[in-house]
């Protein structure tokens, strides 16, 4: 068995997935079910005032048969290897990290018997799933900052290291709903080894392996950066307008899936099989 077959299941959401007990719930419903009645750890840590996070997610998961939900917060780094905090992730089968701020995450777990717990999850089959700053942080290299809605200027755009659950790839997120084509775009830019997926509000990303598949109400946006023949990044100065030449855009609705490995999108109907 490869070391791929062996990992869990990442959910990358959007942001801003249907919670309401009144709405179909199609992300949440998809995260409960993977998770198959067992324990789920809401972790808040991305936030700096998580008061209420943890009642709205209960109302959400009431219903969608989640075995138990409870909550792990760090107020501080010096909290990430306190037993008790340690203890909440004991026997859970996923973890979800809501939105906030994706610093915050890496700032106060990287590195971290939390870290370590989080990844031992994932490596023997758990559920990870993230939302907004919780589904940019699972990439090996994470976008922190950049304009949004405008054109990409070449040191407009900050980012840092992420957890790695998934590697060669930089995820960002809201992304039709607040303008970050650009800015995804320049990250590419960075290095085109790296696929950009851009993954709007009530849609996630599901990735199994080297499969990834779409759900929700929106598109993830792909861009391989493999086929630029140009760029100007190297010789511009930092105001400068990007110019990259030849780049690869696939945009997946729901249903639709992408073979990371080949870099090729697979339709709808093969996502079933």
């Amino acid at each position: 068995m490869t070391e791929e077959r062996r990992r869990g299941t990442l959910i990358i959401i959007g942001g801003h997935e249907e919670r309401s007990p009144s709405s179909d719930r199609a992300i949440l419903r998809e995260v409960a079910g993977r998770v198959k009645g067992g324990k789920l750890v809401l972790a808040t840590v991305a936030s700096h005032r998580p008061e209420g996070y943890f009642d709205e997610y209960e109302r959400a998961f009431r219903d969608l048969e989640v075995g138990e939900l409870v909550e792990l917060y760090v107020e501080n780094r010096s909290e990430a290897g306190d037993i008790e905090k340690l203890k909440v992730l004991d026997d859970a089968s996923g973890v979800f990290f809501s939105g906030g701020d994706q610093l915050r995450i890496t700032s106060q777990i990287g590195d971290s018997g939390i870290e370590a717990k989080v990844r031992a999850l994932f490596e023997r089959g758990g559920v990870i799933a993230g939302t907004s700053a919780g589904a940019s942080v699972m990439s090996e290299t994470m976008l922190v900052k950049g304009t949004s809605k405008e054109t990409h200027r070449i040191g407009d755009l900050h980012m840092s290291p992420g957890l790695g659950l998934i590697r060669d790839v930089i995820i960002d997120q809201h992304f039709a709903e607040r303008g970050r084509f650009g800015r995804l775009i320049g990250a590419v830019a960075h290095n085109p080894r790296v696929l950009g997926l851009g993954i709007d509000e009530n849609t996630a990303a599901i990735v199994e392996g080297d499969r990834l598949s779409v759900i929700g109400a929106g598109a993830v946006y792909v861009v391989d950066g493999s086929t630029v023949s140009y760029s100007n990044l190297a010789e511009a100065r930092s105001e400068d307008t990007l110019s990259m030449h030849d780049v690869t855009v696939h945009v997946l609705a729901g249903g639709d899936g992408f073979d990371l490995r080949i870099r090729r999108p697979f339709p709808c109907q093969a996502t079933k099989e």
